[in-house]
């Protein structure tokens, strides 16, 4: 860096040094440095490809799509027949959910290059989309990605498996998910193919197997993405960091994230070891491997490509996964599923591929909602404050259009309400979900505009402001909401839910029955309709339900029993009994 450095002293405006520079402060971890670089090399000279391609490269991890979609479109009119320009580019467009584009983008790097892992294996995945437009079946999209599954098991022979490594993690079936099927077989047959394909990368790197031994602390890793302020971090992470016994327990963190901050600094401390991103994967490996470990926790797979590498790969005795992504693994390399007695339905076990172990209650620790609420300014938002307002709290994937009937049916029994959905900072998810709305609320002879308003994302201050001003918080159908509820809770706002089939759909329900709540807790849809209903029309029940809320919350926070249960849980499990 220092050599390149001085080069650009004297020849500011040297595109390959700036590009070369670019990419030394990007594996630093420097990323805002790298960029600044990557764009002095593209207004230096407009024709540098790696210029370009690099710039897109780090705006698409950053989340700029927009940006990154021009610079990699700026790559390809440089270099046409550059394969990985366009699997770049289909990988932007898979991400904002621009499904036929993206696979149109993978077909040309294939056609480029017929061996390209990483688009062969993305354009499985690119078989679901992220959020259904109007008339499109989830289900002829399921079946497409299965078929497409199929193809990919058999693409990966004795020829190509050795360059199979690449392709794990590069896109992953995120959006099944959002579906409430029991995914476990197709979870099962991507999973075996996921660690079919890194044992390879392991055996050719002479990875060796760990060993079992006998440490005076248990020594328990966890990876994660998300060792920082985070959904996962706060549910489910900090807790254990918290709270089990460092008599008994030796914590080893393994932040494969970039990002820093107070909550980082909090693991370290509670940390016998420390390490952090950015890195390889064998140097993750050998660093996971040199702590001698006897259990591996990943607080959720899934939601981070070097996740779901390593948790492919055999680094510990001891191997387990949570609920950070509310869905099996389908790793053979993952032992035990991390979850949870009340967010669980009865014969739970035949959801998942590890074996399921179900902590007390919630199953986690967690503390009381510090962030103070924001005020919330519906007149500004050209909302009448006199009506109802239903907070209606996920993402545009959790809305399934098999339940987007529910939303006018109650605008026709209420006669006058305001939905508030939140805008995404993806746009497209959020306009077709709202296109999706409108056809709803007209098939029922119903003003979409009169009921409906969509809001930009908000701070966790701004949630907590809408939430103030709500009537009701109306639980995602499917694919609940556990944080968003929790902050429903402290802002002592009635929640419906409809309890769903699994561990997914069920987390606003555990935190109700948690709470003696079940009356808010319904089987179907249209019990779920009629009850926002009741709640909204009925001012007197509904400030009653709002001082159960409030007068039973404390029973949810600082919970114990998990952690306890969770540390017999390594000890028996380091032991193999």
């Amino acid at each position: 860096l220092d050599a390149y450095r001085r080069l650009l002293e004297s020849v500011p405006d040297h595109a390959v040094a700036l590009c070369n520079a670019g990419s030394i402060l990007k594996s630093l971890g420097r990323v805002d440095e790298a960029l600044d670089c990557y764009r002095k090399a593209v207004a230096a000279d407009a024709q540098c490809f790696e210029g370009h391609y690099n710039l897109g490269i780090t705006q698409r991890e950053q989340g700029r799509t927009e940006e990154a979609l021009a610079s990699f479109r700026r790559a390809i009119e440089l270099r046409p027949a550059m394969s990985d320009a366009h699997f770049a580019l289909g990988n932007v467009l898979r991400v904002i959910d621009r499904k036929a584009e993206a696979l149109a983008a993978f077909e040309r790097a294939l056609a480029l290059d017929p061996d390209h892992v990483k688009a062969r294996w993305s354009r499985v995945m690119a078989q679901l989309p992220a959020v259904y437009a109007p008339g499109e079946d989830p289900q002829a999209f399921r079946r497409q990605f299965e078929a497409e599954l199929a193809e990919l098991e058999r693409w990966f022979d004795g020829r190509r498996i050795a360059q199979g490594a690449a392709g794990v993690g590069a896109d992953q079936p995120f959006e099944l998910a959002y579906q409430e099927e029991n995914n476990r077989p197709l979870l099962a047959r991507y999973g075996a193919l996921c660690t079919r394909l890194m044992g390879h990368w392991q055996q050719h790197e002479r990875v060796p197997p760990p060993s079992v031994r006998r440490h005076s602390r248990l020594r328990v890793g966890f990876v994660s993405a998300h060792l920082r302020f985070h959904s996962v971090w706060s549910a489910i992470t900090k807790g254990w960091f918290q709270e089990l016994d460092p008599g008994r327990f030796a914590l080893y963190a393994f932040h494969i994230g970039i990002d820093e901050d107070q909550e980082t600094a909090f693991a370290k401390s509670r940390a016998a070891h420390y390490e952090r991103g950015p890195k390889e994967l064998r140097e993750w490996v050998d660093a996971i491997g040199a702590q001698e470990l006897d259990v591996l926790i990943y607080p959720e797979i899934g939601m981070d490509p070097m996740t779901v590498r390593l948790a492919s790969l055999r680094l510990a005795p001891v191997q387990a996964a949570s609920w950070g992504h509310p869905e099996t693994s389908g790793l053979p390399t993952i032992d035990y599923y991390l979850s949870a007695e009340d967010l669980e339905p009865q014969a739970a076990q035949a959801h998942y591929t590890e074996r399921l172990v179900a902590l007390p209650h919630l199953g986690c620790h967690f503390e009381r909602l510090a962030t103070a609420p924001a005020p919330a300014d519906p007149a500004r938002a050209g909302i009448d404050t006199r009506q109802p307002l239903l907070v209606c709290p996920g993402v545009p994937l959790k809305y399934a259009p098999q339940h987007d009937w529910v939303f006018p049916e109650i605008a026709r029994q209420l006669g006058r309400c305001r939905f508030i959905f939140f805008a995404h900072w993806t746009r497209l998810l959020s306009d077709r979900l709202a296109e999706r709305l409108q056809a709803a609320f007209k098939t029922r002879g119903l003003s979409y505009e009169r009921f409906v308003t969509f809001i930009p994302w908000q701070t966790p201050a701004g949630f907590l402001g809408w939430l103030r001003r709500a009537d009701v918080y109306l639980d995602t159908i499917g694919f609940s909401g556990f944080n968003t509820a929790l902050n429903a809770v402290e802002s002592g706002v009635p929640i419906v839910t409809r309890e769903g089939r699994f561990l997914r759909g069920r987390l606003a329900s555990g935190i109700l029955k948690r709470l003696g709540l079940h009356e808010l807790v319904v089987p179907t849809e249209q019990a779920y309709a009629d009850l926002v209903v009741k709640l909204t029309a009925d001012s007197a029940y509904r400030q009653a339900v709002a001082a159960r809320i409030e007068g039973s919350r404390t029973a949810l926070y600082e919970d114990r029993a998990p952690v306890r249960a969770l540390e017999d849980f390594l000890v028996r499990a380091a032991q193999g009994v």
